[in-house]
Parts: C-alpha cells; sequence; structure tokens
C-alpha cells in the first residue's frame, strides 16, 4: 500500500511538473509580440468634437463614436458596484484573471456542447481585450488576453482599470460608455440615475442588443433583476433597495432636444478648417471644443434675405411649370403622390410643401394631398405672378385665369396665407402658388477689423446642394472690382476731382487680336469729361478703363494681389472691369480691409479651439488686449485696452479716398436705394458681361457684407438684371434688421488728408450754399484750385509710370483673355 501512494505521489508531481511546465511553455510562447500595455497609460478614448455659435448654443457634433469621458472619480460609487457584481465579482481580489470564474465556464461549456462558449472574461481581460487585441473567439487569443490581464493589473490601479473600461464599452444604439448611455437611455447624467438605471446599464455589456429595453423589455428587466440580485449577494446593497429597485418601472426618455443652430454651410465650412488643421483622428476622436464665430441672429437674418432675394427675382422670370405631374387622377392619385414626395423631396422653406391640383375652377383650384389628408384653395390672385417663362430669361404676359397656369393632376408647391395683397383676410385652408428658383447666391458677413465670419449661406438649400457658392463657386466680380482700380489711380496721384473722359474707347492688343470696343451699361450715352467720383458712383466702363490705361494695368494687378482678390492675374486691360476669377469671400475680405483702413486680415469661421482637456490649441484674434491679465500683489489693476499692433499694409489715404467715394454709390449711385437706411455704406454694385452675374458689397466700420447672385451653370440673368437688382436688395433686407436701434458709425479718417467743400459735379472749390457741396478727401497739395483742369483720356503717361505698361499687354504676346465686363447703371 505504501509503495502505491508513493507511486501515485510520484505520477501527481510528474503532472504537475508537465501541466505547469506546459502552462510555463505556452504563457512563454504567446507572451512575444504582445501589444504595449504601457500605453494605456496616455490612452485618451475617442470623444466627440463640437462646435458652438458665438451664444454659446451647440452648432454641429463630430465623431465616430459618440463617446463622453468621465474620470472614474466623477462616477456614482454604485454604478462601479453594479458593473462590477454584474461582470467580475471578484475584480477587486484577482490578479488580472478569474481562475475561479474560468473553471466554471469550462464546466459549463463541456456541459453544453455546440453552443459559443462562455468568455468568462473579468473587466482587466475585456480591457486588454478591448483596447490591445482583437475580439476573436480563439484559444490563443484567451491566452494573450490573460498574459496582458496580469501585465495590466501589475502596472495600474483598479480604479484606471474601471475608468478605462467604463468609459470605453459599448452599451447598444451607438452609445459608447456609460455617460454617454446615461443620456441616451434616460436623459440622465450618471449622478442622476438611479439604483434600478445603473443596474440596467450594468446589464447591457453583455448582449446590448438582445436586452435593449425598448425593443425587448422582458428580457431587459430579467437581466436587470440578476444584476441587482448580485449586488445584493455581494453586499453592496441591502434586500429592502433591491426589491424597491426591481419594482422601479425603467422610462425609456429619449434625449431632450438640445438646442442646436442651423447653419449648414457655415458648419460644413468650418467642418473643413479643422480637418485641415487637425486631420481626421483630431476632429473625430479628439474631443476639440470649437467656438465659432457664427452669430445665429445675422445668420437667421442672411439666410431669409437670400432667399426672398432670390425668390423675387424668380418670379421676375416667370413660371416653369408643375413641380411634378401626376397623369392618371380617376384612380388612387394619393399613392402616386406620396411616391413623388418619397423621390423628390422639397427643398425650401418649412412653410412650403406639395399638393396636388383636384379642380381648376374660373377664380380658384382645389388642392389636395395636404397634410392629415387636408384640402385648401388657390386663389387666382396668388398666382397672377405666374407668367410663362420664355428663352433667354424673357417672360410672357400674365395669365388671364387659373387654367393658364395649372392643370388638374398637377404637383405644385404651396404656402399657407392669411392675408392677400390688400390686407383682406382669406377663408382657412387658403395656399399661395410657389416656385423653387433655379438661380442660386451666396451671402457672407465679416468683421472688417478681425475678419470673423458671423454668417455664410452658400446657396437656396444646403439639402438641395452641399456646394457652397460663397467659398467655392470661382466667378468673375464684374464692377465690384473697379474700386480698386480706383484705389490704384489715388496712389498714381489721381485725385476724387480728377475729369476723366467717358467716350467711345478703343484697344488695340496688337499681335493680330481684333480690337476691344467696351462700353458703358447698355451703352448708355457718354458724360463726356467726368469726376473720377462720378465715374466710380455711377460705375462708367470707359471711364474705368481710361484710367487703367493711364496708370498701367500693373498698379491695377499689385493692388488686387495685395488684397487676396486673385492669386494669379495677368496684366490685361480687360481685367480692370473684373474679369479675373474670384469667389464671394475673397472678394468681401478686400472689400473688409478697403473698410478697415488697409489693416490686414484672416477670414475665419473659428474664434477658438480647445482640446478635451480644456487647453486652448488655437485662438483666432489678431489684437492685443492690454492690461487683460491679473495685476500683480498689491497693485491696482489698470483699466484693459485693445491694441491693435498690426501696421497698414497699403496707404490708408488713398484707401479713405476709395471708401469716401464709395459712399456715393449708396446715395446718389447705382445703389441709391440704400440711402433709405440712413448710415454710410461704402458700397459697390456688380454685373459681369451679359448679366452672368450680379454682386454688391457693402461695409460700414463694423460690418462687410457680401452678395452674389448666379446660376450654378454660368448663364445670362436676363438683360436687365444687375447687381442694384438683385444683389443690393439682399443687402437691404439683412441691413435693416442687423442696424436696427443702432446709431450710424462714421468710416475714421487717417491722418494726413485734407477734406474739402467741393461741387458733387464739377469736383472743383464750392460756394456757401451749393446744394451739390459735399465733402472730398484730397492728400496735402492735390486739393483741386479752380484752374483749368486736365482730362485725362488715356493717351498720356503719368508720372511715376513707365508709358510702356499702359496700352499694351504685359508679357508679349502670351494668351488673350475673354474680353468681358460690363458695369452698371444707376
Amino acid at each position: 500500500m505504501t509503495r502505491l501512494v508513493k507511486i501515485l505521489l510520484a505520477f501527481c508531481v510528474a503532472g504537475l511538473i508537465v501541466g505547469v511546465g506546459t502552462v510555463a511553455g505556452l504563457f512563454w510562447h504567446f507572451s512575444h509580440g504582445l501589444p504595449d500595455h504601457k500605453q494605456l497609460a496616455d490612452y485618451q478614448p475617442p470623444t466627440v468634437s463640437r462646435l458652438y455659435a458665438s451664444d454659446g448654443r451647440l452648432l454641429a457634433e463630430y465623431a465616430k463614436e459618440k463617446r463622453i469621458f468621465v474620470p472614474v472619480a466623477a462616477m456614482p460609487k454604485r454604478l462601479l458596484e453594479a458593473f462590477v457584481a454584474a461582470e467580475d465579482q471578484r475584480f477587486y481580489s484577482h490578479p488580472g484573471v478569474d481562475v475561479i470564474g474560468m473553471i466554471r465556464a469550462a464546466i459549463t461549456d463541456l456541459a453544453n456542447p455546440g453552443k459559443r462558449p462562455e468568455g468568462a472574461s473579468g473587466i482587466t481581460q475585456q480591457v486588454a481585450k478591448n483596447f490591445l487585441l482583437s475580439n476573436q473567439a480563439t484559444l490563443a487569443r484567451k491566452i494573450r488576453e490573460a498574459i496582458l490581464a496580469f501585465r495590466i493589473e501589475e502596472t495600474y490601479s483598479k480604479d484606471r482599470i474601471l475608468e478605462l473600461y467604463l468609459n470605453e464599452i459599448y452599451l447598444g444604439s451607438g452609445n459608447y460608455g456609460v455617460a454617454s448611455a446615461a443620456l441616451n437611455y434616460f436623459d440622465r447624467s450618471l449622478g442622476e440615475l438611479s439604483l434600478s438605471e445603473m443596474a440596467y446599464l450594468a446589464a447591457l455589456p453583455k448582449a446590448p442588443n438582445r436586452y435593449n429595453i425598448v425593443r425587448n423589455e422582458k428580457d431587459a428587466y430579467a437581466r436587470r433583476d440578476y444584476v441587482l440580485a448580485r449586488m445584493r449577494d455581494d453586499g453592496y446593497i441591502t434586500a429592502a433597495e433591491e426589491q424597491a429597485a426591481k419594482a422601479e418601472k425603467l422610462q425609456y426618455r429619449k434625449r431632450g432636444p438640445t438646442e442646436v443652430v442651423s447653419a449648414d454651410f457655415f458648419a460644413e465650412e468650418a467642418r473643413r478648417n479643422l480637418l485641415s488643421a487637425y486631420g481626421d483622428k483630431g476632429l473625430y476622436e479628439g474631443g476639440l471644443t470649437v467656438m465659432t464665430s457664427l452669430d445665429p441672429a445675422i445668420q437667421e437674418v442672411a439666410d431669409k434675405a437670400l432667399r426672398a432675394g432670390l425668390i423675387d427675382y424668380d418670379r421676375r422670370h416667370g413660371w416653369r411649370g408643375p413641380y411634378a405631374r401626376i397623369a392618371d387622377m380617376s384612380t388612387n392619385w394619393q399613392e402616386e403622390f406620396a411616391r413623388i414626395q418619397q423621390r423628390r423631396p422639397l427643398y425650401g422653406p418649412p412653410t412650403w410643401q406639395l399638393a396636388v391640383v383636384t379642380k381648376v375652377e374660373p377664380q380658384q383650384v382645389q388642392i389636395g394631398g395636404l397634410p392629415d389628408n387636408g384640402e385648401g384653395t388657390v386663389p387666382f390672385a396668388e398666382m397672377q405672378w405666374a407668367r410663362p417663362t420664355l428663352p433667354e430669361q424673357n417672360v410672357g404676359g400674365y395669365p388671364g385665369r387659373p387654367a393658364n397656369v395649372v392643370s388638374v393632376g398637377d404637383v405644385i408647391v404651396v404656402e399657407k396665407v392669411e392675408k392677400g395683397a390688400n390686407n383682406k383676410p382669406y377663408p382657412a385652408n387658403t395656399y399661395a402658388l410657389r416656385q423653387v428658383p433655379n438661380v442660386n447666391g451666396a451671402v457672407v458677413v465679416m468683421e472688417p477689423q478681425t475678419g470673423r465670419i458671423l454668417a455664410m449661406s452658400g446657396g437656396w438649400s444646403y439639402g438641395m446642394s452641399q456646394f457652397n457658392r460663397a467659398v467655392q463657386a470661382q466667378r468673375q466680380p464684374g464692377s465690384s472690382f473697379k474700386p480698386f482700380v480706383y484705389l490704384a489711380a489715388m496712389d498714381a496721384g489721381i485725385t476724387p476731382s480728377t475729369l476723366v473722359l467717358d467716350a467711345p474707347f478703343e484697344y488695340d492688343p496688337g499681335h493680330g487680336q481684333p480690337i476691344w470696343r467696351p462700353g458703358n451699361y447698355q451703352n448708355e450715352e457718354s458724360l463726356g469729361p467726368a469726376t473720377v467720383r462720378r465715374g466710380l458712383e455711377l460705375s462708367r466702363n470707359l471711364m474705368t478703363v481710361r484710367m487703367a490705361q493711364q496708370i498701367g494695368m500693373k498698379r491695377v494687378v499689385d493692388v488686387a494681389k495685395e488684397f487676396g482678390i486673385a492669386d494669379n492675374m495677368g496684366a490685361y486691360l480687360p481685367m480692370a472691369l473684373g474679369a479675373v476669377d474670384t469667389t464671394l469671400l475673397r472678394m468681401t475680405m478686400a472689400h473688409a480691409m478697403l473698410a478697415n483702413g488697409a489693416h490686414e486680415i484672416t477670414p475665419s469661421l473659428i474664434d477658438r479651439v480647445q482640446d478635451r482637456d480644456g487647453k486652448t490649441i488655437y485662438r483666432h484674434e489678431p489684437r492685443v488686449c492690454e492690461g487683460c491679465g491679473e495685476a500683480a500683489a498689491g497693485q491696482k489693476p489698470k483699466p484693459p485696452r485693445i491694441v491693435d499692433p498690426r501696421k497698414p499694409f497699403h496707404d490708408p489715404a488713398s484707401v479713405y479716398q476709395v471708401v469716401n467715394m464709395m459712399l456715393g454709390v449708396t446715395t446718389r449711385g447705382t445703389a441709391a436705394q440704400l440711402a433709405a437706411l440712413g448710415r454710410p455704406i461704402a458700397g459697390k454694385t456688380g454685373t459681369t458681361n451679359d448679366s452672368k452675374d450680379t454682386w454688391f458689397l457693402g461695409s460700414t466700420p463694423d460690418l462687410t457684407i457680401g452678395i452674389y447672385v448666379g446660376f450654378d451653370e454660368p448663364r445670362t440673368l436676363g438683360r436687365s438684371e444687375q447687381g442694384s437688382f438683385t444683389a443690393a436688395p439682399i443687402y437691404e433686407r439683412i441691413a435693416k434688421v442687423v442696424y436696427k436701434d443702432k446709431p450710424p458709425v462714421p468710416f475714421r479718417i487717417p491722418p494726413g488728408l485734407r477734406i474739402v467743400r467741393v461741387n458733387h459735379d464739377t469736383g472743383q472749390p464750392t460756394y456757401p450754399g451749393d446744394p451739390q457741396a459735399i465733402d472730398e478727401a484730397f492728400k496735402p497739395g492735390t486739393e483741386p484750385t479752380g484752374d483749368n483742369q486736365q482730362v485725362l483720356d488715356g493717351s498720356a503717361a503719368i508720372s511715376g509710370v513707365d508709358p510702356s505698361e499702359g496700352g499694351s499687354v504685359a508679357g508679349g504676346g502670351g494668351p488673350r483673355p475673354t474680353l468681358t465686363g460690363t458695369g452698371e447703371t444707376y
């Protein structure tokens, strides 16, 4: 018997040695090539980046995994206990692997062959798997997971391991981490959760979809109750607390609507800028907090004004027909109408909707298909504008009756109205005929002193087209470019009172190319000799090209590049009329730098960026605040003072002379309708050749607003359309709101200029009581004297200008651009 016992003991020892050796060998084999577990010390989980408007409201969120990181110290103790009880009850005592749990799982797996094996992974093993390994259910992965778990436990505290686990784990419905799940399941922060809700969150890791409270309520409650029972067994809660929590009905509460600002074009451009600066990982995983320059009130006004302006233009050019058509109204037309609504969603103001014409009467039409199977009427007065559209943006005569506009089966766009044109109330369920414009445009509102973009509207609807016409559309600015020609002229010694000949002009580029004969808008009658001021106010093409010829196009090109209008611009004379491709954003920036006295700005949609730890990593502010820091101990702090360290990059005197002349554009010139606003506005209209693009740029000392209107595929807007008709009214709509109850602010006059009273028409010194007297700005020694004035006709060179630069195509026989660009008339 003794010998038998010795033999058995020997076999046991040998088996133990072999077993230990096998385990050691496996651990040695699988420990090669493991990820470095020490990287968890610097681990930062992917978190949401958020963009905010200047008033603190949310603008947009960007994330690959919607996660809110919460330190373990800020999590409720009961929440930690719930997860430990549900997932790893010996978490605080085992060294990384729960051997007892693994043996139990192995026995269960042997008793249930063919079923998916139980993982038996504790919290530390799940951290190793989720952060460092794949999700493959293999023995090799389990061994590697166990090795890493031991190493993680040797390196990190239990709290750090829990923090990683609870912020990383997926809890269903797109929620990563417990904080995100608490908000999206119960609309509560972690500190507001009840015991029952905490237990439910702890129930989810095992099978988030199976235990979804909305889809599988029975299973969800069973799993929650299991977690509560485990918490009681482990001593975390009492039996009474368990029963009270089990009796609580889980209330799925959809997350309350966050007050979000709608500015899709602005947000997308900001996203593109952030993506360029911080990359895909920085934006979508970095947890950035971004304060943008967006002013929601101004953005709303800009959006509405642009849409109203596009609608006004569209109505002037007639009715293009129904939105869609239902051929057979005798059967169930509602089904076909539903298919049309699904295939062709309506992009327009929220008050617009689709309807079907069911009956055409002599003075109105009946419509159906409205919400809740509603019906309504469209009186003829609300469709009388619908003249037929003809080629080249022309229109036919006004319709005589509803049948001239629509037919039964037409799907049309309507909007509910309460009053008619005479302010007479309409009956209930009265609608007006609407039409989605096929023209488009853009608006940019910018602070001239800082370059901050307060609003950006890139088109009629972001849903219809994500093409941002404010920054992506390369179009010719036409006459809105002329102020920079005049600025070059001021630099060359020309004054606002200088006389320039407004008369037919010919330009021979040479090299066998045809002679260019530009004209004023619609070949208006020439003024003869007229002041430079009148040339700018009335946007006279012939005067502009004569000045450009006189001073040389090289000067003009240098100014245009200096103000950022274009990077590459040939010194060709037609360029003086705006025949260069640029964007609305660039033109707005250039006009803003005229308004601020030639201080350089960088257009920016982003004021400040903070990383996940709250550290500011970017700030857009060209000025310096003196006295904004803390005062030394015992000293009284000085009043803060904003100091602008920037120096003008161009002669401020010349810049002010141009700005002062541009004030006349909005009082006596092509945008004289803006005089009703009662404030100094330095503006300039712009219309390109064949009226393909129309512009208005208007500046006050505190705001520069740029407007562009045109078709995405360039074609004429109509023979009579120009910047003063299409773009300037949009500016007026915006200005009426943003300047309401704000006192007018004059432009600052730089030192060194002389302000002289002159006659507006002649530019010469005036007499007391002259109704045409204006204040004009002159550089010392250039003031008018009343003597005979020389008239610039483009033939004589100005002092300091190479005569070869006037009237010649720079660069010799290079390619000649298309000769385009026209002005507009008052």
